[in-house]
């Protein structure tokens, strides 16, 4: 165990070189320019070209990013474009939020997903079967901006059962917090529990018509111990490829999320520094984002050998 995540991790070096590479080419060469957005009106040529030096852009493309690439080594992520504050404390005073909205919303997806999907395997064909196909259709079909809007709508303009936008952290007051994530969660984490709720129940259908099942049903072993101690936990291995997915995606689908909400995350971070061609920053959250898909995905394949301990790692 310990060798291969060693070799994983090894392995995550020459691809975090490519995401560093690919991260800094796209964001440079896509269109806009940062001088523009700083100097506003005041658009001289020898304005801008003084900013160019400022920002290190007169220099050609490779050296800017050998520039870049060795800060990142240092641990120096560099400042802000637009606020000159360093790039590393914007990430990590956004970050708790993110978390704790990818969390909630993860939760709740699986809370959801997880029952709904094994009662419409076990009871396939039936009336609850249809409606849990017809909740997983709308939650992938409907987009999480529009959902969210719904909710501000209902629950939180009409009932006041919510408050709406705003943060509270989960150290300073658990259940105001709680209150304040709650419907941005439900709307980041709707698709999810769509797509594992699907993938919940064709896995269990596929599981439940294995040969041990049928052989533990023939020895006497009640349904439910059937459905929940031997067939779920082979039927989640699928699932929890799906999952590890969406834990590396929080932070790239919280952008949307944390907009209509107005949740200072890093998704929000993410969409100003867009607009503001604050290259520094969004590098810095592509990154981040890239990573965390990298450590999901080893947690993945660790945690694929404690649902099937069949699975080796030599």
């Amino acid at each position: 165990m310990t060798a291969y995540i060693l070799r994983r991790l090894l392995l995550m070096v020459p691809v975090a070189f490519l995401v560093t590479v690919g991260v800094f080419m796209l964001i440079h060469l896509s269109p806009g320019d940062p001088a523009l957005i700083m100097l506003g009106e005041d658009r001289t040529p020898d304005a801008i070209a003084t900013i160019h030096k400022q920002l290190g852009l007169d220099q050609p493309l490779y050296v800017q990013y050998l520039i870049w690439l060795g800060h990142i080594v240092h641990g120096d992520w560099g400042r802000s474009i637009t606020t000159h504050e360093p790039v590393a404390q914007a990430i990590t005073e956004r970050l708790p939020a993110t978390l704790e909205l990818g969390s909630v919303a993860l939760i709740w997806s699986l809370l959801v997903a997880i029952p709904l999907g094994t009662i419409a395997a076990v009871r396939r064909g039936s009336l609850t079967d249809q409606i849990a196909t017809g909740i997983t259709v709308a939650g992938v079909s409907i987009p999480n901006f529009f959902i969210g809007i719904v909710l501000i709508f209902v629950l939180s303009v009409t009932l006041r059962l919510f408050p709406f936008g705003g943060y509270v952290p989960l150290t300073t007051d658990p259940l105001e917090s709680l209150r304040h994530v709650a419907l941005p969660a439900i709307a980041l984490g709707t698709a999810g529990a769509a797509i594992n709720m699907r993938f919940t129940r064709s896995s269990m259908i596929e599981v439940l018509n294995l040969d041990y099942i049928r052989t533990a049903r023939a020895k006497g072993a009640s349904w439910r111990r059937v459905v929940f101690v031997h067939a779920l936990k082979n039927a989640l291995i699928p699932v929890v490829t799906i999952v590890g997915l969406q834990i590396g995606g929080i932070i790239e689908g919280a952008v949307v999320t944390e907009t209509v909400f107005t949740w200072p995350g890093v998704g929000r971070l993410a969409v100003e520094s867009i607009f503001n061609r604050d290259y520094t920053v969004i590098q810095g959250i592509v990154l981040i984002a890239a990573f965390s898909y990298m450590v999901a995905n080893l947690l993945v394949d660790l945690v694929y050998g404690w649902l099937d301990p069949r699975i080796s790692y030599s």
